[in-house]
């Protein structure tokens, strides 16, 4: 390359180190990017692209943002999978010589972006970080840089469980050691993830303490990752909280594929949260509480009495309405302290930060007293964790300003009082200022100029502006012109001057102070950050569970009890998000027993009854009850389930490039390799997408498999009606089925789950329901006419799978020369380049050939 500016040349240098980002380089009042940078950003970022003059390089390409309003451009390149270093000047310009010293501050990427409109309140920003243990097992840590909470866990032996993990937790960058970075690249690649790759896997000197509960295993990948953010944030990490080792035992595992069958946390039809359990539930009032919902939808517990601690809190929440209510009310006050503990650990945090800090401390006091005075037993215990942090409370009441500005820089965020000298600079620039005032009114008087004002521009200080048709007033012995404009001129006075240096001093003085001030008031906030993060995780877990609780008594939900056994016994359950839904009343609950007798439901009845519904509910009421709310049901007797596994609808992996029937059987092989009998598993008509006699095989060998291997609770759907045979086979199995109805030739369903097999499918019902034509009505109805007739006639034979279609080959062997050659043209032909139209000539051919030879 030709020979650069020396300022080129600074870019280029800091570039080398930064190949994978967007370089914010920058130049006064904008961050300037160059050369392919500039190609790319002008258009992800749509703004204007012009050129620099960069030596014997000539011209160089190049956009840029104002430094001021630069946060959004960054949020959209972050938000479309790019990083962003940003590069500041660390001299000051009028010192410096030569080229102003620069270097990278911080590198902002997908996983570590803490602020902006796509960071939603209720939502976590994790970023991962993948290993492998010993055994092959894939590890997966994540942190959430703006709160601090990390987690580690197993995701599984194959590179489809670990990322479809990670997209269901929303992690958008996972830190890769080199040798998994091509392993994982596909995968991640088809689902938006970015990977990055950090090879120092030694812990950093803090964060022995960050990774002391992840196992040996574990270390290598939590200590990439915090290596990562170390070398990326360049600032401390101090509020990362230790990484909590979420083991399988402890949670009920809930697979990715059956997270989005079962719409947890968001809704299949366009993946908003509106139709998902979490919108159902969500009533806290805290973004910390909405978080903290999330994650225990993402891993309900599988510990009892854990459990039981949840929903026993909950009963006491809701038994005590007034607490209740006054609890809600005041948690409203509370802002997100876990996000603001990280901007004091960042050194980002405002004084409007500080205040909301510090409005969220001065409620807890009252929260504790109002769970106390209640008098429940847990709601005491939960009261006596509560650490209003006096400390830190003392601090920012003595400090910090009832109102402070958005911004630091405009000064009065230090409370008055808080410190003399900072107080005597406000008063010499506050009376400063009034003595202008004064000053301007008696300049009015002396020269009679009613128009005369007083002004001021950083450019010129303090002036005396007089209008060009009162200039003759002017007393030229004391007024000394100072700028012409248009229509007025700027004068100044000895006096002016004099008091101008004054003001001006005291005011630049009193912001220096106030800065100062202000950063050892948010050092000290800092050295107590641990307890502010413990009495985030008292309040918002508080406000979950006060939000369980008026939900719960809202749609009528109950507790659950709790057993050491296997049975579920649920009577007149509901589908919460549903109910909710219709919002008229007219959902028809359902009962589901599963017991030693029968623990695996065949369920039939026609398409659009509500078979998917049932199995759903049950699904859902099982883990309503394991992350410790109340349940939509009459009653709901419960084993603690260690994993749920479904196998709902109809979806093909494109970006997989598998097809339904393929998504079908690997969700199926999933749920059979690991389920245990303390599992729940949930199949909606399996073997749909292949032919009939394939997927009723594949079903009632997947039936037995489950009833004769694994013991699992189990329940299966399917519009085989042959299948239900299979319960005088299986003596576990029960059959049931969701009745419907015929009046005056129209189906009508009942959504009622009832005792035995359906008696029929309804199919064409349904068709007409869904407003096909009446003449493929009428033909359908009659076909089935025929159909049903060849059938009773032919017995048990016409039912076997391939007696129809072996005839053809039957004759063909039986039958003289004409016979052989057509059985020969069968064997050369090449059915993989034959088209559908190509085979369908071929047979209408074959079949006019016969017809010949026959006479």
């Amino acid at each position: 390359m030709a020979a650069l500016t020396p300022m080129m040349r600074q870019y280029m240098e800091i570039k080398e180190e930064y190949k994978d980002a967007f370089l914010f380089f920058r130049l006064g009042d904008f961050y300037e990017m160059f050369f392919d940078d500039a190609l790319k950003a002008a258009q992800l970022l749509e703004i204007t692209l012009t050129a620099r003059e960069g030596g014997q390089a000539g011209k160089i390409p190049m956009c840029g943002v104002p430094y001021h309003s630069a946060a959004s451009y960054i949020e959209t390149l972050v938000r479309k999978g790019h990083k962003v270093a940003i590069c500041e000047q660390t001299e000051d310009p009028a010192a410096a010589k030569g080229i102003v010293k620069r270097e990278v501050i911080q590198l902002i990427t997908p996983g570590t972006l803490t602020e902006g409109r796509s960071v939603g309140e209720k939502a976590n920003v994790f970023i991962g970080s993948a290993g492998r243990t010993a055994n092959g097992e894939y590890v997966l840590i994540r942190i959430d840089l703006s709160t601090g909470e990390g987690v580690a866990t197993l995701a599984g032996k194959d590179e489809k469980s670990l990322i479809s993990e990670a997209e269901a937790l929303k992690i958008r960058e996972i830190v890769v050691p080199d040798e998994l970075y091509l392993a994982l690249h596909d995968q991640a690649l088809a689902r938006s993830i970015l990977l990055s790759v950090e090879s120092d896997d030694s812990l950093p000197a803090d964060g022995e303490d960050i990774a002391r509960n992840c196992p040996t295993g574990m270390k290598p990948a939590a200590a990439r990752l915090l290596r990562y953010l170390e070398r990326t944030q360049k600032r401390s990490l101090g509020h990362l909280r230790p990484i909590i080792h979420r083991e399988r035992r402890a949670v009920l595992s809930i697979d990715p594929n059956s997270r989005r069958n079962l719409e947890l946390v968001q809704s299949i039809r366009d993946g908003g949260e509106k139709g998902s359990l979490y919108w159902l539930l969500d009533d806290t009032v805290t973004a910390m509480g909405g978080r903290k919902l999330r994650q225990w939808i993402h891993e309900p517990l599988a510990d009892r009495e854990a459990i039981l601690a949840r929903t026993e809190t909950v009963g006491e929440l809701i038994r005590s309405f007034f607490a209740r209510g006054e609890v809600r009310e005041l948690l409203k006050g509370v802002y997100d302290m876990e996000r603001l503990a990280g901007k004091v650990a960042f050194g980002s945090a405002t004084g409007r930060d500080l205040a909301q800090l510090r409005r969220s401390l001065e409620q807890s006091g009252p929260v504790r007293r109002a769970l106390e005075e209640s008098g429940e037993q847990r709601l005491v215990e939960i009261a006596r964790t509560i650490n209003p942090c006096p400390e830190v409370l003392g601090i920012l009441q003595e400090s910090i300003t009832d109102d402070p500005p958005i911004s630091n820089k405009e000064g009065g965020v230090i409370r008055e009082g808080f410190n003399p000298r900072l107080d005597e600079l406000r008063d010499a620039s506050r009376n400063g200022k009034d003595w202008i005032a004064a000053l301007e009114a008696e300049e009015r008087r002396e020269t009679g100029i009613k128009s005369l004002k007083i002004g001021y521009n950083r450019v010129f200080g303090y002036y005396l502006e007089v209008t060009k048709s009162n200039v003759h007033l002017v007393d030229t012995g004391r007024y000394e012109r100072k700028q012409t404009l248009a229509n007025a001129e700027r004068y100044i006075t000895p006096e002016l001057k004099e008091k101008e240096a004054l003001i001006l001093n005291a005011e630049d003085e009193a912001l220096i102070l106030e800065t100062e001030l202000f950063n050892e008031v948010r050092e000290k906030v800092k050295a107590h950050i641990q307890p502010v993060q413990e009495l985030a995780d008292r309040l918002s877990t508080l406000d979950v569970l006060a939000g369980f609780a008026e939900v719960s008594e809202r749609y009528r939900f109950v507790m659950p009890e709790f057993h050491p056994g296997r049975d579920i016994v649920i009577r007149n359950g509901r589908h919460p998000v549903v109910e909710k839904m219709l919002d008229d009343g007219t959902y028809v609950p359902n009962d589901c027993i599963l017991d030693g007798r029968a623990n695996m439901l065949l369920i039939t009845g026609p398409n659009m009854s509500g078979k998917s519904t049932y199995m759903r509910q049950v699904a859902l009421i099982v883990i309503m009850a394991q992350i410790g709310c109340f349940v939509p049901a009459d009653s709901a007797r419960l084993p603690v389930t260690d994993q749920i596994f479904t196998r709902i609808g109809a979806a093909d992996d494109l970006a997989g490039g598998q097809s339904t029937f393929m998504v079908e059987m690997m969700e199926s092989r999933n749920a059979l390799a690991h389920a245990t009998e303390k599992s729940l598993l949930l199949f909606d008509e399996i073997g749909r997408g292949t032919s009939t006699y394939d997927g009723m095989a594949l079903a009632q060998a997947m039936m037995e498999f489950i009833h004769r291997e694994i013991g699992a609770n189990t329940l299966f759907s399917t519009h085989y009606h042959e299948l239900t045979a299979l319960s005088e086979e299986l003596g576990r199995l029960r059959n049931v089925h969701v009745a419907a109805a015929e009046q005056s030739g129209r189906v009508i369903f009942l959504h009622k789950v009832k005792e035995g097999p359906a008696d029929k499918s309804y199919g064409i019902h349904v068709a007409e329901l869904a407003g096909l034509p009446e003449p493929v009505i009428r033909r359908a109805t009659e076909l089935l006419g025929e159909f049903e007739s060849a059938s009773a006639a032919g017995g048990k034979h016409a039912e076997e799978p391939g007696s129809d279609q072996l005839s053809l080959f039957a004759e063909l062997s039986a039958a003289d020369d004409g016979g052989s050659s057509v059985a020969a043209e069968i064997e050369e032909l090449d059915l993989l380049r034959m088209t559908p139209m190509d085979a369908f000539q071929w047979l209408h051919a074959l079949q006019e050939k016969i017809r010949k030879e026959r006479g």
